[in-house]
C-alpha cells in the first residue's frame, strides 16, 4: 500500500547554516508579499475602473492566480525587486508563490462554496516577526547521508541533525520510500526539517480482528472506551499555566518591538520571547507525543473504530471550557484515528453529528428528551440502568458498527452537520478512509429520535 507520510527531525545548525536558512525563508516571504501585492492592486484597479462604467473587456488583464503564471510574473520582475536573488535557491522563492497559490484559490473556493469548513479569509502579507520562517525544496539535492546523522539539501549543503534518521534511511536503502519533497522550519526555538515521502507500508491487520470499540472525548477523561476503560486526560496546558504566566509577565515588562514608533526589540525581550515559545512548544510536543501513543495503540488492537462527529469549533465558543477543549485535541484524535486505521488495516466509522449518543440507553435503547450537562450519571426510566454518562454514548457508539454492518452501505453523508433532523428510522454513519472505499456510509436503525436534532454534546 503506497502513501504519503512525513518524517520530521530536529537540526543543529550552525550559525552559518542558520543565516543561510533565514534568507531563504526571507526570499520566501519576499516572493509572497511582492505577489500578493501585485494580484491587490490589479484587482483594486478592475474594482475603480468598473465603479466608472469601464466595460468587463476593457479592464485592466486580471493576473492568473496559478502557481506557473506568478512563477513567469516573478521571473520577469525579481531583477528589480530582489537584485540579490542568485544568493538564494529558486525553490525559496517558488514557495512564497505556492503559499499564495494555495491561498488564493482556497479563497476563491470558499467564497464560491466548494470548500466546506469555516470561511476561508483572504491571504495576508507576511510579517518577519510574526510569520515562522520556513522554506521547500522539491527539487535539487536532497537526500540523507549514510551516517544518517546528516542530511543534504539545495543550496544550503551538508546539515547536522539532531537525532538519527535511521527510520528514514532503512526505507530509503530498501527501495520502499521516495523522498518528493524537504521543509526546513523553525518552531518552538529549534529548526527542524520534515521529509515528505511516498512509502510502500506492508499490509497489516490488528490485533483483535473483528472487534469494535466505541471512543466517547471528553475533558475529564480524554477517551471512555466501550470496553470500560479510562483514558485521563493529560492536562498538559493547565499544568504549566503557572510558568507561562511568569514568562509571558517577563516578557511584557521589557522593551518590544513598537510599530507605531519603529521601535526594535531589545536582546532582553527577544530572548524573554524565546523562552515563552519554549514553554508553549513543549506544551505542544508533550500533547502531540500522548495523542500519537493512544490513536497507534487503539489502531493496532481493534479493528472497527467508532467516534462522534462533533462541532468543535462551536464547543470552543463555551468561554469556561474552551481552554480545556482545546488542550484535549479532539480534532487532532480524529485526524489520526482517520490514517492509522487505514496503516493498520481498519475503518473507522463516524457517527452522525446529531446522533443522540449519550441520551440513548445503552441496554433498552430509550432515548431521553433532555439530559443536562452536570449529570454525569446516566440514569434509564425505561430498564433501571445506570451508568457513567460517557461510558454509555461511548457503548452507543461501538453498536452502531454492528447495526452498519448489519444494513449495508447507503448515500454519502455530507462531512458537517446539516442542521435537519434525519427521517426518524435512521441515522447516518460516515466511514472515513480505510481498507474499503472511503465517504460511503450506512444507514442503521438509532436507538429513538426524539433527540435528533441535540447539538454535539460537551463534556
Amino acid at each position: 500500500m503506497k502513501t504519503v507520510q512525513a518524517y520530521r527531525f530536529a537540526l543543529d545548525l550552525t550559525p552559518s547554516q542558520e543565516r543561510a536558512v533565514l534568507a531563504h525563508a526571507g526570499a520566501a516571504r519576499v516572493a509572497h508579499n511582492w505577489a500578493l501585492a501585485r494580484v491587490k492592486a490589479i484587482m483594486g484597479q478592475r474594482a475603480a475602473e468598473r465603479s466608472y462604467g469601464v466595460p468587463e473587456e476593457m479592464l485592466t488583464p486580471a493576473m492568473s492566480w496559478s502557481l506557473p503564471a506568478m512563477r513567469r510574473a516573478w521571473n520577469a520582475a525579481k531583477q528589480d525587486v530582489a537584485p540579490w536573488w542568485r544568493e538564494c535557491s529558486k525553490e525559496a522563492f517558488n514557495t512564497g508563490l505556492d503559499a499564495l497559490a494555495r491561498g488564493l484559490t482556497n479563497w476563491a473556493d470558499s467564497r464560491a462554496g466548494k470548500r466546506k469548513g469555516r470561511p476561508v479569509g483572504f491571504p495576508r502579507f507576511k510579517s518577519r516577526r510574526r510569520a515562522a520562517p520556513s522554506v521547500r525544496f522539491t527539487t535539487g539535492a536532497i537526500r540523507v547521508e549514510p551516517d544518517r546523522m546528516h542530511v543534504v539539501l539545495p543550496r544550503l549543503g551538508r546539515l547536522k541533525l539532531h537525532e538519527s534518521a535511521r527510520k528514514l534511511a532503512r526505507r530509503l536503502d530498501n527501495g520502499t520510500a521516495r523522498i518528493m519533497s524537504a521543509t526546513v522550519r523553525r518552531d518552538g526555538g529549534r529548526w527542524h526539517v520534515a521529509f515528505c515521502a511516498e512509502v510502500e507500508r506492508t499490509e497489516r491487520t490488528p490485533a483483535r480482528p473483528g472487534s469494535a470499540v466505541g471512543v466517547d472525548v471528553g475533558i475529564k477523561h480524554l477517551a471512555v472506551l466501550s470496553t470500560g476503560e479510562l483514558v485521563d486526560s493529560p492536562r498538559y496546558l493547565v499544568d504549566a499555566q503557572n510558568r507561562l504566566r511568569l514568562l509571558a509577565r517577563s516578557v511584557s515588562r521589557k522593551a518590544g518591538p513598537d510599530r507605531r514608533t519603529g521601535r526594535r526589540a531589545s536582546n532582553r525581550w527577544q530572548r524573554a520571547a524565546d523562552r515563552l515559545g519554549r514553554a508553549h512548544a513543549r506544551v505542544a510536543h508533550l500533547r502531540r507525543d500522548g495523542l500519537h501513543k493512544l490513536t497507534t495503540r487503539l489502531t493496532r488492537e481493534h479493528d472497527t473504530i467508532v467516534v462522534e462527529d462533533l462541532n468543535v469549533a462551536g464547543m470552543l465558543a463555551n468561554r469556561k471550557l474552551a481552554r480545556r477543549i482545546a488542550d484535549a485535541g479532539f480534532a487532532e484524535i480524529r485526524r489520526q484515528l482517520a490514517y492509522k486505521t487505514q496503516w493498520n488495516g481498519g475503518r473507522l466509522l463516524v457517527a452522525d453529528r446529531w446522533y443522540p449518543s449519550s441520551k440513548s440507553c445503552s441496554g433498552c435503547g430509550a432515548v431521553k428528551a433532555k439530559l443536562a450537562l452536570s449529570e454525569r450519571q446516566y440514569k434509564c426510566e425505561a430498564c433501571g440502568l445506570v451508568m457513567d454518562r460517557d461510558r454509555n454514548a461511548a457503548r452507543n457508539l461501538a453498536a452502531l458498527a454492528a447495526e452498519y454492518d448489519t444494513a449495508g452501505s447507503g448515500p454519502v453523508a455530507a462531512r458537517g452537520a446539516d442542521r435537519k433532523t434525519r427521517v426518524r428510522g435512521q441515522v447516518a454513519v460516515k466511514r472515513e478512509p480505510g481498507t474499503a472505499s472511503a465517504g460511503q456510509t450506512g444507514t442503521v436503525p438509532p436507538q429513538g429520535g426524539a433527540a435528533d436534532r441535540a447539538l454535539a454534546r460537551a463534556h
